[in-house]
This record gives structure tokens, sequence and C-alpha cells, in this order.
């Protein structure tokens, strides 16, 4: 009898990583791309500008959005100075959805898409939309 059937376990470990692996190569192969979100943006009429650049904001809002919690909370700040100087309040509900209000619209399709369920509806009022 055999302890050791290093065949046998290198060529398992061979299926698992192909099996893993696999809906990775088959989109590599096929070329195809999940078609990004479709948001709805707020008018530019209304509200020329945002807190911080669009990418940033595409990657790293809850970045943001975490400093402004501690801000707030922890040592009673309450104004975010943004890099072009514009002094807005820290506060999801009231400079981020005053903006973006429409929930379904603008925050879920691109949660949705990554597969995220954001924490901020426990605490924050859910924005009813337009």
């Amino acid at each position: 009898m055999k302890l050791y059937d290093g065949g046998k376990i290198t060529a398992g470990l061979i299926v698992f990583v192909v099996l893993m692996c696999l809906p990775v190569w088959y989109s590599v192969a096929s070329g195809k791309t999940t078609a990004p979100p479709t948001l709805q943006l707020p008018d530019p009429q209304q509200h020329p500008r945002c807190v911080a650049p669009v990418e940033y904001m595409r990657s790293s809002h809850m970045t943001l959005l975490n400093q402004w919690r501690d801000s707030v909370v922890r040592n009673g700040e309450r104004v975010y100075v943004a890099d072009d100087g514009t002094k807005y309040n820290m506060s999801l509900t009231k400079t981020c959805l005053g903006c973006h209000a429409n929930r379904e619209k603008f925050c879920d399709e691109c949660h949705n898409y990554v597969g995220l369920e954001p924490y901020c509806w426990k605490c924050h009022v859910t924005p009813k939309g337009d």
C-alpha cells in the first residue's frame, strides 16, 4: 500500500485549476465582455460638478464616504474641501443623494454589475428616486 501517490494528487490539482479557470478562459477566448451599466447621471446644469473627479469616484467612492463618516462621527467635522477649494457638507444623504437621487438607476446599476451589496442603506434612508 502506497501512502503517497504523487501522480493522482498532481492530476487532481490540474483538473481543479482547469475547472476553476474555465470561465475566465471562456471569456478571453470568446472576446465578449459584459456591457458596463448605463447610469442616470444628474443634470449638469443643476449639478455642474461632483465632490471629486469621475474616475476617482468610480473606483474609490467608498473610501471617501468612509473618511467622511469618520470625520463627522469621530471628529465632529462636517465640511469637506475639494481639490478645487469648493466646500461640501459631508453627508451621503444631503450631498451625494442631492444629485444622485435615484438609487435604482444610479447606485444599484454599478453595485449589481460588480456583485456588491452596499451597507449604506442599513443606516441611511433609501432614496425614493424620481
